[in-house]
Parts: C-alpha cells; sequence; structure tokens
C-alpha cells in the first residue's frame, strides 16, 4: 500500500525476513520497470476496485513477475491516494515486485487528510520539488524510458469481479451470468466445475433453524466486505454503505443463511461509518463490524451453518462466496464454496441481497420492495456524485489523529500477557501452536556442500498456476487431515483446530499441512481432486504428507514437476518449508513467482525451469520416473542461471536452466539455506 503514497518498498518473503532481522542483507536482480499510461477518468458508478480488477488482469496478462510497475499519466491525477493504495497492494495477484504511484498533489492532500502538519507537508514538497521527484500535473510531462509500456484509459473501466478462481480472471458484471452458466459447463479448471447439464438446475431442500430454505448453484453464502486495502478506501466502503441504505429503505432483507460480515482495514473506517450515519443500515443486512484485519480473504470466514453445509455437501451444490478481498484462490476462502468472486465492497452487498451469482443485474430484479414491486440494481447503486458528498461530510483529519494515537497505548489484554524476560526462548513442550522447529538440529558449522539429487521419485505432478494456498493452505484445518490427526492425538477438540494460519508456529502441523488443499489437481490422479498422491515404488494412493514421510523412510529423495506460475499468490514461507521438511529436492517448473523461487532458494530447495516451449507434457514426463540432476558437487563451480541437464531412469534427458539468480543465493543451497548460513556468520563474528 504504501507504493500508492510514492514510498518505494515491497513484500519479501517470511524466510528472507527472519535473515534480515539476523542481519543478512537481500539480493536481488535488478527488475526491469514497466511504464503503465493512465489516461481520462473512471465513469459514474464506475469503483477503484473495478479499476484494479481490470489493472490485475492486463498486467498478468502482459507479465510484470519480478518487475516494477510505475503509474503515469494525467489519469493518474484523477485517482484519490485510497485508489492509488488499492491498486499497489494487488501486486501480488498482478505478479510484480510493486505498483508505484510518485508523490503529487493528491498525495499531499492525502497527508493533510491524515492530520500531518502543514510545516511537514510544505517540507515533503519542497524537497521533493528540489530532487525533481514531484509530479505536477499541471506541467508537460517529460517522456521517461522504460523497459516495456502499457496504457489504460480509465473512462474504459466496466463494473466487474474476478473469478471464480483466481484474481486476475476478470468478469464485466454485464457478462456475469453467461460467465457463470459457461463455468457450469466447461471442464474442470480455472473457469469449470462441469456441472452435467441435466443436474445444473438442481434445488437442495432444507431446514433453517426450522425455516424451510432452498439452495442452488450459484447462490451466495458467504459475502464478506473484507481486505486490507478495500476496507480502507472511503470512496468503496461508503458505497457499500448507500447500497445498504437504499436496500433497506425500500424494504430489502439478505436470506439469513448467508454468512455476512464487514472487517474494516483500519479503525478510522467504525469512525467515519458512525459519522455519516449509515453503520446501521449495513448492520441492519447484516454486515456488522466482525474485527479488523485480515478475515475471510486469508480463509478466516469460520463455519457455516450445519444445516447449510449439510445441504452444499449432500448435493454437490457449487456455491459461492463474493468478497472486496484480494484473493480468491481455490479452497482459501471456505472448503465448501468451489466458486469464489472479488468484488468491491457495494456489488458485495448487492450480491448479499440477490443471493446468488446467476443474476443479471441490467434485467432480473434483486429482490422485491416491501410494497410488493420489483427492485433492481440501478435502484440501489449510487451515482459518484453521493459518495463523494459523504466521504467529503464523513472522513475527518481528527478521525486519523485519535486513530493513530490510540494505536501506541496498545490493547489491554496485549499489555497484560505475562512476558519471559529470559533471553532464550522457553519451549513448552505441551504447546500445540509454538514448537522447536528442526532446521538447525544436527547442524554443524561447516557448510555441507551442493547435495547430489539422484534417483528421486516423484512427489506430485503438476499443471499451471499452482499457488501458494495449495501449497501450503492458511485456511481451516479439515477434519480428515494429517494435521487434525496430530491435533486429536494430543487431546485437541475439533472446535479448537483453528486455522494453518494461527499455528504457523508449529513445524509438525505446517509439514502436515503442506499440499493439504482439497482442491488440489494432481496428475497423477486423473479426475480426483483433493491432498493425496501416488507413492510410485508401491503404487499406493496415500496423504501427500504420509507418501513424503514413506519417501523418507526408505531414504528417497523427491522432487516436484510444475507449470507456469508456481507458487503464486500470498508470499507464505511455509510454502517453501513445508516442502523442504518433506524432503522435496528441487522443483521443475515452466516459471515462478519472485517471492515463492526466492523462498525455494532460501531453504535449500533447488528450482530448476523447463527450456522455452517445453514442459512434463512436451518432454513425455509421466512423474512415474526416478530423476537425477547433475549439479557439480563443488559450488564454485555452479553459476546463476546456467543450464543443467536432468536425467531419468527410463533414459529420458532434457536441459533446464537453474534459478540461483544470484551467488548469494548459491551461498545459501551451499549452506543447506538462509538460516543455517545466518547463524553460521553470526557465530564467525
Amino acid at each position: 500500500m504504501i507504493d500508492g503514497l510514492g514510498v518505494a518498498g515491497w513484500g519479501v518473503g517470511g524466510i528472507e525476513a527472519e535473515a534480515a532481522m539476523l542481519g543478512q542483507p537481500m539480493s536481488m536482480v535488478l527488475p526491469g520497470v514497466v511504464g503503465f499510461k493512465l489516461s481520462g477518468k473512471l465513469r459514474n458508478g464506475v469503483t477503484a476496485t473495478d479499476l484494479v480488477l481490470t489493472v490485475t488482469q492486463m498486467l498478468r496478462k502482459h507479465g510484470v513477475v519480478g518487475k516494477f510497475v510505475e503509474f503515469y499519466g494525467q489519469g493518474m491525477s484523477e485517482l484519490s491516494l485510497a485508489d492509488r493504495a488499492t491498486i499497489a497492494n494487488m501486486s501480488p495477484e498482478y505478479g510484480a515486485t510493486m505498483g508505484f504511484f510518485p508523490v503529487d498533489g493528491k498525495t499531499l492532500d492525502y497527508l493533510k487528510l491524515t492530520g500531518r502538519s502543514d510545516d511537514t507537508v510544505a517540507m515533503v514538497e519542497s524537497y521533493l520539488r528540489a530532487n525533481k521527484m514531484f509530479v505536477d500535473h499541471s506541467q508537460a510531462e517529460a517522456e521517461r524510458v522504460y523497459s516495456s509500456y502499457l496504457e489504460l484509459n480509465l473512462e474504459e473501466v466496466e463494473p466487474c469481479l474476478s473469478g471464480p478462481k483466481r484474481p486476475h480472471d476478470r468478469v464485466t458484471l454485464k457478462n456475469m451470468k453467461s460467465d457463470w452458466l459457461s463455468c457450469l459447463d466447461s471442464d474442470v479448471g480455472f473457469k469449470g466445475f462441469a456441472v452435467p447439464k441435466e443436474s445444473q438446475g438442481k434445488v437442495a431442500e432444507f431446514l433453517f433453524h426450522g425455516t424451510p430454505a432452498k439452495i442452488k448453484h450459484g447462490d451466495v453464502v458467504i459475502a464478506a466486505i473484507t481486505s486490507c486495502t478495500n476496507t480502507s478506501n472511503p470512496n468503496v466502503m461508503l458505497g457499500a454503505a448507500l447500497v445498504a441504505k437504499k436496500a433497506c429503505e425500500l424494504g430489502l432483507e439478505v436470506k439469513p443463511w448467508i454468512k455476512t460480515s464487514l472487517a474494516p482495514g483500519s479503525g478510522v473506517v467504525k469512525q467515519y461509518l458512525d459519522k455519516s450515519g449509515l453503520q446501521k443500515y449495513l448492520d441492519q443486512l447484516g454486515f456488522n463490524i466482525v474485527g479488523y484485519g485480515c478475515t475471510t480473504c486469508i480463509g478466516n470466514s469460520g463455519e457455516l451453518d450445519e444445516s447449510v453445509s449439510a445441504a452444499i455437501t449432500e448435493n454437490d451444490i457449487v456455491s459461492a462466496a463474493v468478497l472486496s478481498g484480494n484473493r480468491n484462490f481455490e479452497g482459501r476462502v471456505h472448503p465448501l464454496t468451489r466458486a469464489n468472486y472479488l468484488a468491491s465492497p457495494p456489488l458485495v452487498v448487492a450480491y448479499a441481497l440477490a443471493g446468488t451469482v446467476n443474476i443479471d443485474f441490467e434485467k432480473e430484479p434483486i429482490g422485491i420492495s416491501k410494497d410488493g414491486k420489483e427492485v433492481y440494481f440501478r435502484d440501489v447503486w449510487p451515482s459518484t456524485e453521493e459518495i463523494a458528498e459523504v466521504v467529503k461530510s464523513s472522513v475527518l483529519p481528527d478521525m486519523f489523529k485519535s486513530t493513530y494515537e490510540s494505536i501506541t497505548q496498545g490493547n489491554p489484554m496485549w499489555n497484560e500477557l505475562p512476558v519471559s524476560t529470559s533471553t532464550l526462548y522457553p519451549w513448552d513442550p505441551s504447546s500445540t501452536y509454538i514448537h522447536e522447529p528442526p532446521y538447525f538440529k544436527d547442524m554443524t558449522m561447516t557448510p555441507p556442500g551442493p547435495r547430489p539429487v539422484k534417483d528421486a521419485y516423484c512427489l506430485l505432478n503438476f499443471g499451471d498456476s499452482i499457488t501458494t494456498d495449495h501449497i501450503s493452505p492458511a485456511g481451516n484445518i479439515h477434519p480428515d487431515s494429517a494435521a487434525a490427526t496430530y491435533l486429536k492425538e494430543r487431546g485437541v477438540e475439533r472446535k479448537d483446530f483453528n486455522s494453518y494460519g494461527s499455528r504457523r508456529g508449529n513445524d509438525e502441523i505446517m509439514a502436515r499441512g503442506t499440499f493439504a488443499n482439497i482442491r488440489l489437481v494432481n496428475k497423477f490422479l486423473k479426475g480426483e481432486v483433493g491432498p493425496k498422491t501416488i507413492h510410485v515404488p508401491s503404487g499406493d494412493k496415500l496423504s501427500v504428507f504420509d507418501a513424503a514421510m514413506k519417501y523418507k523412510n526408505e531414504g528417497h529423495d523427491t522432487i516436484i514437476l510444475a507449470g507456469a506460475e508456481y507458487g503464486s499468490g500470498s508470499s507464505r514461507d511455509w510454502a517453501a518449508k513445508g516442502p523442504m521438511l518433506q524432503g522435496v529436492k528441487a522443483v521443475i517448473a515452466k516459471s515462478f513467482e519472485r517471492i515463492h523461487r526466492s523462498n525455494l532458494a532460501g531453504m535449500g530447495i533447488i528450482p530448476l525451469c523447463f527450456k522455452a516451449g517445453e514442459d512434463a507434457d512436451t518432454l513425455g514426463l509421466t512423474g512415474h520416473e526416478r530423476y537425477t540432476v547433475h549439479l557439480p558437487t563443488n559450488v564454485s563451480e555452479i553459476k546463476p542461471g546456467q543450464d543443467v541437464t536432468v536425467t531419468t531412469d527410463n533414459g529420458k534427458s532434457f536441459t533446464c536452466t537453474l534459478r540461483f539468480d544470484t551467488e548469494v543465493e548459491l551461498a545459501y543451497y551451499d549452506h543447506g539455506g538462509i538460516l543455517p548460513y545466518v547463524i553460521r556468520k553470526i557465530a564467525e563474528q
């Protein structure tokens, strides 16, 4: 988000962050810079979320992994700082290292709005002008040289959503119904559920707390206004509240079994919703404030009502979630919502009222008013002017000042936590939340050097777009999973399982949670979805964790085959730590997402890329072979980006590019990973 403010910065993986905390500098290849020119202004009724989903689709298509994106042009002056932050914060979804907006007059306006003194703002402006870093839209903009160029006229942006399984699969609002019906028809994939024609109109009847209810394919069961940026943007938040107000005045209601929630990204949001007098309408529709920070978007959506869960499961219903989050990867939002759509907060309210994504908002009503008339989307949608008026009267500098001041005082519950004064962390062997990890077990002061990968078995064989959510889910712990078994053995009841995200301090749980996503598609299991694989020597179908442990106990190395964009999504360190603990030695993919590739290198796993035009399928690899990676055993003979030969036990041979991108990453590999490397460096001092 800071890139929206003209502060250059980007996310790093948790593994790099741990090393930086211990004094290790970060290395990276100098990135290309993509120039993204903006012109025009957004049309009436079009939101910042519509813009960000459009930009995300364009940049993902252009290919910006490992690059900086800089926005410029007259259109930039039409975007508020909150709008810019919304775009900047989606950079992991479009794959860029950062999406940067230089400082201009709108940035200074934001500094004033958030309580910075006039002297501070004047100093910022004069410093940046003197250093030729300030953008003045009243002057002709100098042409800059970029690595590549993109352009968007803001007037062409249409209301839209993204889904049902990836943030860059944008669907315009007017095409939503036809796209949904196409997804039901299409084969299982990013845009398909393969529901037979005769089953598409199926209606599942159930009792909701004694009241008869029905659910069909495409019915919304979760509607969540969530995510840091959308819920820190006054325009879309007050826009959602205005939709709620118009709906309540017309007598519309949300079905009681739809799980609705509102989780602002900042305490300021509550203040301006209260000041505007609009929070009561959101409350009336069920969008009560449930907390601040990550909720549904990270999988903290909680349970659905048991009757709803049973109706979905027993009738194999493709139910939907609509959320104002950044990420909608499979299995992330909730195990039972196979369709997950990203949308602006006002659209979340509209879809909650309609109760289904199988609707054409232009032609079909979203409900019936209290006087029996059909109510359409256009009847509840606020104009840009209406929203601007409420923002102007309700979002005030004092709100930011008071909220920021209270942050420094902390939370009473947090302040009262007992803290050990010892310099070494006192591990509690009975804790199921924090467990001493094995990274330094049996570590010697001499680096182990490159380890040969010889006759390795393939643990998993993947296609494209395997995300860090597929590799290391953050959501709820499935009752039939290896992690659940571990917790049950330690006396933890199912209601206390919590999520993988909350238990990431326990390596035993996270190793078991690796590749435990219930929507995992593994080519070994044709037509079957879930966290299973084939143990090649025996032919047994096992959970991925059990198969990995079996290989480990038998003394076999393992590798992973994958397609393009391997490791896209959240920067999750466990997506590299987990495979390492499972015994994975190398990943051979068509391409990697930036942070995940560096995390693999940081854990001592070899990242290899197929040559252009090649992949497992074109090379005739099934995953049933045994693989040998021919790397020199002396690290001084290995160079970043060099060609590496991989051979199989059935006579195949192919060349890959070694994706250790810097000499520093080679040093990490020599040491068995970044953490042993840093510890050895500290010990030398």
